[in-house]
């Protein structure tokens, strides 16, 4: 059996050989393929620009509306703040106009006197 060379044992340096004749053979040839490759290269240099213009503008959109969302829920935070203040102060959660869902159980109760206070 023949010593075979480094290069030919090594799958990756076949697979790169051949990569490397494929790219030889499609090089742009003459005035077609070179006017081919700079349309391609336009037209990514396009799309790269208008990506980075969009990506701005609406990053710039993002912070015109920061003022108005810190508004909005500044001015929640408030309400649900003063909710939570009404319901401190109603005395039990029965009593008054309650956003939450404590709801006094319905029945008939009675107060019996602790026997150890007597």
């Amino acid at each position: 059996m023949p010593q075979m060379n480094r290069d030919q044992r090594n799958a990756a340096w076949q697979a790169a050989n051949q990569w490397r004749a494929r790219a030889a053979q499609t090089q742009p040839n003459g005035l077609v393929g070179s006017l081919k490759l700079l349309l391609t290269w336009l037209a990514f240099g396009a799309l790269m620009i208008v990506g980075v213009v969009l990506g701005l503008f609406f990053l710039l959109i993002g912070w015109a509306m920061m003022p108005f969302v810190r508004h909005k829920m500044k001015k929640r935070m408030e309400q649900m703040r003063a909710d939570h203040a009404q319901d401190i102060g109603s005395g039990y959660a029965g009593s008054g106009p309650s956003t939450s869902q404590q709801d006094a159980l319905e029945g008939s109760y009675e107060v019996k006197d602790d026997p150890r206070r007597s």
